[in-house]
C-alpha cells in the first residue's frame, strides 16, 4: 500500500489484522486461553500474506500469524516447507471460487501431504480461500479428518472474557 497510495500514511494508521491482533496481545487488551484448544495445530502460510505481499507491499507476514497461533494454543508444529518456500493449499489466486475443483484438489495435494504429516488436527488460516479450499476440499478429498480456523476465530474462540459484574 505504501508504494501505492503513501499519502494514506500520512492521515491514518494502517493496520493488517496480524498487526492489530499483536499489539491487542501485547497490550494485555485481549487474554488469551489456552486451553480452549488442546489439540496439536499447525499455522498455514498463504501466498497473499507471504511471497506476494513481500513482493506489493514489502512486507511479509509469516512469524506474526504463529505468534498469533502461538498464544492461543500449546502445540503448534510446522508445516514443511513453509514461510516463503511453502506450498499453496490449491485456492490460491481466487481458484477456490472457480469451477475447477479437480485441478484445485491436485493442486493441492502436497499441501495435503504436508498436512498429515505434520500431525495436526487444527490447521490454522488466515486467508479466506486458503481456509475454504483446505477445509472444504483437501479434508474431504485426502480425508484429513482435521478441523481449520481462521486466524481471528482462532483468537475469538480462545478469548477470556471479563465477569460481569
Amino acid at each position: 500500500m505504501n508504494r501505492w497510495f503513501p499519502e494514506v500514511f500520512t492521515e491514518f494508521k494502517v493496520y493488517s489484522v496480524f498487526d492489530l491482533l499483536l499489539e491487542y496481545i501485547h497490550e494485555g487488551r485481549i487474554k488469551l486461553d489456552k486451553s480452549i484448544h488442546s489439540m496439536s495445530a499447525a499455522y498455514h502460510d498463504p501466498c497473499n500474506y507471504g511471497r506476494k505481499s513481500l513482493k506489493a507491499f514489502g512486507q511479509a507476514y509469516f512469524e506474526e500469524g504463529r505468534e498469533i497461533t502461538r498464544n492461543c494454543v500449546e502445540d503448534v508444529r510446522e508445516l514443511n516447507p513453509n514461510r516463503n518456500g511453502a506450498y499453496c493449499c490449491g485456492g490460491g489466486g481466487g481458484a477456490w471460487a472457480l469451477p475447477y475443483s479437480d485441478e484445485r484438489v491436485y493442486y493441492g495435494r502436497i499441501k495435503a501431504r504436508q498436512i498429515s504429516e505434520s500431525g495436526a488436527h487444527l490447521i490454522v488460516a488466515p486467508c479466506h480461500n486458503c481456509r475454504d479450499s483446505i477445509m472444504k476440499s483437501l479434508n474431504k478429498e485426502y480425508d484429513l479428518n482435521i478441523e481449520v480456523k481462521y486466524l481471528w476465530e482462532l483468537v475469538a474462540d480462545s478469548l477470556i472474557l471479563p465477569e460481569k459484574e
